[in-house]
């Protein structure tokens, strides 16, 4: 039997149609080798159904059944004979006994949007990207937050300081639609921000108003009062700060500036995501008003921590509740035991359920027409899995009800799979199932630059086992959308970790995160990214080279007018290779060969795409079974992109596949890109 041969998975070619409804006739395809197999049967429970050969196509054979879907999720695998020889055919493929666990799953009515498969997104943390109107910039001292005042960056290229949550560089949304000709030139399709609501953080995960856009990110019409004097940390004098934030003028304008942007988006052909931060919220919330920012406002109810009778009491969970706690009762939950970050009382109130289930509603209906929403810290929302599980399938019913097209993805670490049934998130960000086992595999560095393990540096069979088992994890629809980043505002960036240095900004100084970079594995990561079953997303920067520890050092300014030329044309064209051909999309993944620091694989639904990364220091010949991925027995294929030590070229150049077989030269650290020439 040519256990080589045998494929299957869940894209389009092999489950018709690729996202059934409930009760609907599905078509299921596997694979063989032309003229080698004496039965394959669909196995389902315990009851195997013999499967017949629908046709057959250069070196293989199509086995066909025909299924009737209930409205339960349908669990199977394949079980193949040849002679005496048996083996079965999962999620990782061939095995000798069957694996329940990697069985293919189908969830009748569950589906992504399509926009979203395979889409090149790019994350925007917003106060570094640009800075196109400086009348919105935070001032110094404006307000007090966690030990210090807010400051306003002068220099636009300074690194962010060790403790800069609250050091603003003017980056705004007026910059964003600024730099939109940038980012479509560059070949985006989606953007995702960081938290764009009300915040006094440049980070945004502390909300203070779910309702309006940040108006230093928006627009400031209505401007006045006073910052802080020197030595005052109360933000009840901080009147500019409360003007600003609070103007209805203010919050209106900024608004309609989103509106105006997501209009433009929408007339270039774009899409946007927002980052729901949902689990906890602010200090500064007006629900909870600690910092006493709204009080005594006509126009703003009590805040719970300033009086027993707020209405927004229940939203939060206080430990001392007796006669006398209030007012200004400080002893609540926070998240992780921040106080600056007080956690949501969903459980106990009804009332805050409803309004952020509004708001997830609110945001992707009309005027806004948001296109999605990234949820953070989602896993952690409630007090029990049992509350977080509920609260998510509501929310995945308001959203969807108000916008069937509206993506929903998740920030989670580890298995996803318990919400990932079809009935809460879309999909996640994918730190396990692309990001870890990239980074372990060409950099041998753990994702925040915090740990080196030489044992997982080039180490083929961890990545293949990593992925494969990660990747069985999440349905094919949520695979297709999923986000696959090299670098984000949470780890340091990937330009970073080839430099193999372990630490942190705080120890190592920002200098550090340059020294020794190797650009020519960063190119080895794009290529992989761009090649791999998902969306890639490109966090801001990257494209320019830009290098950072972990988190505040990751977040460093675009550097306008000091871009790394040769990194930002390299990401523009695997980009466009990766929009110009389908297969980078939806099409099929096979896993082709791998050694240490060798890995190739093929992605194949019309036209074959071939990958091959040498992760060497020293030139390697590798031979590869493209004909696995459905190359021809004897064929040319020509070179799209080929990128090594010293830089990349796109010039043309022909390869020769004989008996199924390609061999190549390939240089240290090499990526190399192909397709197969159409000699019908």
């Amino acid at each position: 039997m040519n256990e080589q041969a045998l494929f299957c998975d869940g894209t389009a070619a092999y489950v018709i149609p690729a996202e059934p409804k409930e009760r609907e006739m599905v078509r299921l395809r596997f694979r063989t080798a032309k003229d080698d197999i004496d039965c394959v049967r669909l196995i389902t429970g315990n009851v195997g159904y013999d499967m017949e050969k629908e046709s057959s196509r250069g070196l293989f054979d199509y086995y066909t059944i025909n299924w009737k879907l209930g409205e339960e999720p349908f669990f199977y695998c394949f079980q193949v004979e040849k002679g005496e020889e048996l083996c079965y055919y999962g999620r990782c493929g061939v095995s000798k006994e069957r694996k329940i666990f990697y069985d293919f799953r189908i969830v009748p009515g569950f589906s992504t949007p399509d926009w979203a498969k395979g889409a090149v997104m790019y994350q925007i943390f917003t106060d570094r990207f640009y800075n196109g109107d400086p009348s919105n910039d935070v001032e110094d001292r404006e307000y007090y937050y966690i030990g210090g005042y807010s400051s306003r960056v002068k220099d636009w290229n300074k690194y962010p300081a060790a403790m800069g949550v609250r050091e603003f560089y003017g980056g705004d949304l007026q910059g964003v639609i600024e730099k939109l000709d940038y980012l479509q030139d560059l070949g985006v399709e989606v953007l995702y921000f960081n938290p764009l609501f009300v915040s006094p953080s440049n980070h945004k995960y502390d909300i203070q108003d779910y309702d309006y856009i940040d108006p230093h990110y928006g627009a400031i019409v209505d401007d006045g009062g006073e910052v802080l004097p020197e030595g005052v940390t109360e933000n009840r004098q901080a009147t500019k700060y409360q003007r600003r934030t609070g103007s209805f003028k203010n919050l209106e304008a900024s608004n309609a500036l989103f509106i105006q942007l997501v209009e433009e988006l929408h007339r270039r052909g774009m899409k946007i995501i927002l980052d729901g931060v949902f689990n906890h919220c602010g200090s500064f919330n007006k629900w909870m008003d600690r910092e006493r920012i709204y009080e005594g406002q006509d126009t703003y109810e009590p805040g719970a921590y300033v009086s027993a009778d707020s209405p927004y009491r229940s939203y939060f969970r206080f430990f001392q509740e007796e006669p006398g706690a209030w007012p200004y009762n400080g002893n609540y939950d926070g998240w992780w035991g921040h106080d600056t970050l007080p956690k949501l009382n969903y459980e106990d109130s009804t009332k805050l359920e409803n309004y952020i289930l509004q708001i997830g509603r609110k945001w992707v209906s009309p005027p806004y027409n948001v296109d999605g929403w990234r949820l953070d810290v989602a896993a952690d929302l409630g007090r029990s899995n049992e509350y977080n599980h509920y609260f998510w399938k509501k929310f995945r019913q308001a959203v969807k009800d108000a916008n069937p097209n509206a993506l929903i993805l998740a920030e989670h670490y580890g298995d996803p799979g318990e919400w990932l049934q079809g009935d809460e998130w879309d999909t996640v960000m994918n730190y396990d199932a692309f990001m870890e086992p990239v980074t372990w595999f060409l950099t041998g560095m753990e994702k925040h630059s915090d740990e080196a393990r030489e044992e997982l540096l080039g180490n083929a069979d961890n990545f293949v086992g990593s992925i494969q088992h990660h990747m069985a994890n999440m349905l094919t629809p949520s695979l297709q959308v999923a986000m696959n980043e090299l670098s984000n505002h949470d780890h340091s960036r990937f330009l970073t970790r080839t430099n193999h240095i372990v630490g942190r900004v705080e120890h190592l100084g920002p200098e550090a995160a340059e020294a020794y970079v190797n650009p020519a594995v960063m190119r080895e990561a794009v290529v992989m990214q761009m090649t791999w079953p998902g969306a890639p997303t490109v966090y801001y920067g990257d494209e320019a080279g830009v290098c950072g520890f972990t988190d505040p050092d990751n977040r460093r300014t675009y550097p306008w007018g000091h871009e790394d030329q040769e990194m930002l044309l390299f990401h523009k064209e695997m980009i466009r290779i990766h929009k110009e051909f389908p297969a980078l999309r939806t099409g099929s993944l096979k896993l082709l060969c791998w050694d240490e620091n060798i890995l190739a694989y093929g992605r194949f639904l019309e036209e074959p795409i071939i990958v091959i990364i040498n992760n060497r220091s020293e030139l390697a010949e590798v031979t590869v079974p493209v004909w696995c991925a459905e190359v021809a027995q004897r064929c040319r294929m020509v070179r799209l992109m080929y990128s090594y030590l010293d830089g990349y070229t796109m010039e043309y150049e022909e390869y020769l596949v004989r008996n199924g077989d390609l061999v190549v030269n390939m240089g240290a650290h090499s990526a190399l890109v192909l397709k197969a020439i159409d000699e019908s």
